[in-house]
Formats: structure tokens, sequence, C-alpha cells
């Protein structure tokens, strides 16, 4: 009744005296089961009268029966499990665990049969029978039985259900991989658990991931393949196994791409005054790290890495993944520092240079930067109430172009000093130096002097421009033809003249140049101003 099958799959059990009386039991219930019923327990033949199924329904009253169903059971591996089996009205009958798919007996009633020792009994009040199984494994998953030796025999079935957490198999996942940029590149990982887990792959900084052309944030699966790998892969990868049951696992491969130097230059001109700190700056991009240095132009090396206080250079580089920034601080710079500086990158897989050209800028004078420092204080508090003009005509504040006439490279309304060094610049350079900030500024604040009606700023700051200077700026020289030409408004009549003596004594600073294209303007106009009067007649 206990669903033993042959008696030779019994456990074997030891001949000692606390065993023999389980094994008495158990020939007992055998016995129990083969046993031929009795004269008077045979049914008489022919239709049960009503006395007799009355009899039998009090019969089945008094017998043994399961207050509830057996609970499914889930544990993870490693934990303790409990299976219950509640029995009401036993009476003399006795209670049995066995394991379903070996046919194994675990326990009867009150004595534990299996040679387990992560198997144990306890019971509650005759009723109650709970098995107790310590630390379970995965072979302790399947189907368990709680019998009653009831003729028939009654039972209840519950499943216990063991859940392993993933694990990473080491031996058949990836591991730290170098690859040469353009090569194509295939990261495995595997795990296993119960139920299977779930795979799959992520970069750890959360960035996307440019796979077969698409920028995707996870891929699935155990596999991850990347064509022509580049440098924009480079990065640690997670491979994450997941089956609902805690805790989650990952494992981190590095992916390092090679490839040879690689550099840009922000600013491949830069200006500087006599006696001005200077910085020069270049990016680079290598795997391996590179080598960084910086030569002057009579080939002069200075180490990157290095820096000294005090030193005429001072060199800085930063790192930043595969990216490393180089700056090149001069100081105080002299006649003989400006030139072209080369920057350099070299590792095993080959190098690359650039070529920054450092130039002479005039040196400001004391006065306009005076004025610039007073009208800086006098305007601060008006920059966010600009008009539309402002806006429209303003250069930005971060750098000013350099322009240059002639087929000799001098400088347009140049006062004929052959001494002075002619900036070097192509048309259309922009610059950070704080010479032509300053003197883009100072313009700045003239012209809104024109507008607001200062004109003794602008009386005062005119006569210290240099001539080199009004004309230098091709937007400068627009602007002056451009508030001459304006036409009065009636608030401003009074000033008119003013404004035309102080644009009369700028354009005698201007160069042949800037005059012919004023006078070109002038004779455009009255052509106009012609054919309209010769339409209105």
């Amino acid at each position: 009744m206990f669903g033993l099958g042959p008696r030779r799959g019994l456990p074997r059990l030891p001949g000692n005296g606390r065993l023999a009386g389980v094994a008495l039991i158990i020939n007992t219930v055998l016995l129990m089961m083969t046993a031929t019923p009795t004269r008077a327990e045979i049914p008489s033949k022919g239709k049960h009268t009503r006395v007799d199924t009355q009899q039998t329904a009090l019969e089945d009253a008094d017998m043994p029966r399961f207050a509830e169903p057996i609970a499914n059971v889930t544990v993870s591996i490693g934990r303790d499990a409990l299976l219950a089996c509640v029995v009401e009205n036993l009476k003399g009958y006795k209670v049995a665990w066995v394991r379903v798919d070996t046919q194994t007996i675990l326990s009867i009633h009150h004595n534990v049969i299996s040679q387990n020792n992560r198997i144990s009994l306890t019971y509650n009040d005759h009723r109650s029978w709970y098995l107790h199984i310590k630390e379970v494994e995965e072979t302790d998953r399947g189907w368990y039985m709680c019998q009653v030796n009831t003729d028939p025999m009654r039972s209840r079935k519950g499943y216990l259900q063991v859940v392993v957490p993933p694990m990473i198999v080491e031996g058949m996942t990836s591991n730290d991989m170098v690859v040469r940029e353009g090569q194509n590149v295939s990261l495995m990982c595997k795990a296993r658990g119960y139920p299977e887990p779930y795979v799959m792959w992520r970069r750890e900084d959360g960035e996307e991931m440019l796979i077969g052309g698409e920028h995707v944030n996870v891929v699935d699966g155990e596999l991850l393949h990347i064509t022509k790998v580049s440098r924009l892969h480079m990065a640690a990868y997670l491979c994450v196994a997941s089956n609902g049951v805690p805790p989650s696992i990952s494992k981190r491969v590095h992916l390092r791409v090679q490839f040879p130097p690689m550099l840009s230059i922000p600013n491949q001109l830069e200006g500087a005054y006599l006696g001005q700190d200077v910085m020069l700056e270049c990016h680079t991009e290598a795997y391996p790290a590179s080598i960084n240095y910086w030569t002057t132009e009579r080939g002069d090396m200075i180490i990157s890495d290095t820096s000294r206080a005090g030193d005429k250079y001072e060199t800085t580089s930063t790192v930043s993944g595969y990216t490393k920034y180089m700056k090149l601080k001069i100081r105080a710079v002299g006649p003989n520092d400006f030139g072209t500086y080369r920057c350099v990158a070299k590792n095993s897989l080959g190098e690359t240079d650039g070529n920054i050209k450092l130039d002479e800028m005039p040196t400001p004078t004391t006065a306009i930067i005076s004025e610039m420092a007073m009208l800086n204080r006098s305007y601060d508090g008006k920059r966010r109430h600009r008009n539309k003009f402002e806006s429209a005509n303003a250069l930005p504040d971060y750098g000013v172009e350099e322009w240059r006439d002639g087929a000799q490279g001098n400088h347009a309304g140049n006062t004929g000093d052959n001494n002075q060094t002619p900036v070097r610049n192509p048309p259309g350079a922009f610059h950070n130096s704080a010479g032509s900030l300053a003197q883009h500024n100072l313009l700045g604040k003239i012209m809104r002097g024109i507008k607001t009606q200062s004109f003794g700023i602008f009386k005062r700051l005119s006569s210290y421009l240099p001539a080199a200077l009004l004309t230098s700026l091709p937007a400068t020289r627009w602007r002056m033809s451009n508030m001459k030409n304006q036409a009065p408004t009636q608030p401003l009549e009074g000033a008119v003249s003013a404004q035309s003596n102080i644009n009369s004594s700028i354009c005698q600073r201007t160069n042949s140049g800037a005059q012919q294209q004023q006078q070109q303007r002038q004779q455009k106009q009255l052509q106009q101003k012609a054919a309209r009067q010769e339409r209105e007649k």
C-alpha cells in the first residue's frame, strides 16, 4: 500500500535493535496488504440492501481522511524544505512518506527509514506530519507522497521544486580581449541554473552599442558579435544572466581595440603679443597609449607630462580613455618664441604629428586698456538690453577676425613703420588673444557710444586707435560706413553734425582701399537717387 514495488527495492536496514521495530512494521504493513479477507468481510452476491449502504457510509466517515492537499514547495538550492501532511481521524492507522520517482520509503509513522541524514520527521498531535529536507540539492526535486495504510490505500502528493540561481560557466565564457581595429569580434557568455537563465550583453558605462549599423542598448543571447570593430567599441561589456532566482550574476569583459595615433588641433593659428602667456593645445587618440611630446621650430624637444614652475615652457597632459589632451604653455612670449610648434604622438603601430603657428599681435597701449576698463564698468549693467542693431552687427565675443590687404602681406592702414613686424595670419583666421579681444571689445564700446549719443567718449577713444586697427577689421569698416550713411532721426538731429565729423576723422586714417570702397558706395547711392527722381518725373 506504500507503493514499494518488489521487496528487493527496499532500502537495506542496519541490523541493530533500534531499526528492528521499523522492519517489523514494514513487514506487518506488507502482510496487511496481501492478507486474504475473512468470510464475514466478503460481500454477499446480488444487490446491496439499504442497511448495507448505511453501514458503508458510517464506516467511510470513521476512516482517516486528509484535511488539506499537500502544498507544492519551491526552495532555492542549499536551503531547507518542509512538506506537510495533515490527516484527521487517523486512529490506529500509520502514516508514511514516500519518494514517488524512486519508490523510496522515507518514513513510516514515527520512524525515519531513509539513510539520507538530511531527512527528518516531526509530527504534532497525531494529526500533522512534517517531512524536513535540509540543504536541498537538485536531486531532491520531484514528487513526494503521504500515505495512510487504509484498505484501499489513501494518499496525497506534493511537488518539491528546487531552483538554482544563475552562474557563469567560466570555461565557456570570453575573457578580456585585445584586437586590431577593423577585425571582427565575438564575445561568448555561457550560464547555467534552474530555470534556464536568460543572458544579455550591455556596456558597463550605459552607452549604446553600434551593432550591425544600429545603435542598441542591449543584445539578447549568449553571443555578442561585432563586425569591423572600431575604437568606438572599446569599453567594458557586461554579460548578465538572470532566471528570476536571486541573485542575478554578471561578468565584465574588457574589449580593447588597437590603432595607430590620430591627432587633432583645435586652433592651428594662435596669436600673442610680447610678454603675454599663451597656451597651445593638441588632442591625440591611440591604443596602446602613445608617447607624446612637443618640439619648437628650432627642433628643440619638450617631453610631455613634465612641468617645472618658472620654466619658459610648461607641458601638461590629461588622459580620458584612449584620448590624451596635450597642452603647452609658453610664458612671457618673446620675439624668438614666434613661429611653428609641433606636437607628436607615437605608439607601436605608428606615429603622427601636427603644427601650430604662433604669430605676433600688436601690443595694446595703456590708454586703450584704461578706456576699455572704464567702458566695461559703465556698460556692464546694460549688456542684457542691447538693441537689435547691436545683435545683428556685433562680432562674437570670443575672437577677432584678422585681415590682410595687398600682395606683400602688409596690413591695410600701415602707418609706414618699416620696423613693425606684420601680423602673420591668413584672412579669416580667428584667435583667442587678449590683445585682439581688447581691441574688438573697445570697438564695440565705440559703436555703442555713437548709438547712445556718447560722442565725448568716442572722440577720446578714436584718438587712441592706431590706423591699422581701424582698417584691419572688415566688420569695422562696414560699421563705420553704415553708421555714416544712416538717415538721422528726430531725437539725434543735433548730433548728426558731430557724428559726421567723427566719421570723417576716422576715414582719414584708413588706407586707399577703404576710401575707394566708400566712394563707390556714395556714387552708387547718388545713382540710385537720380534714378528715383527720374522715375518720379
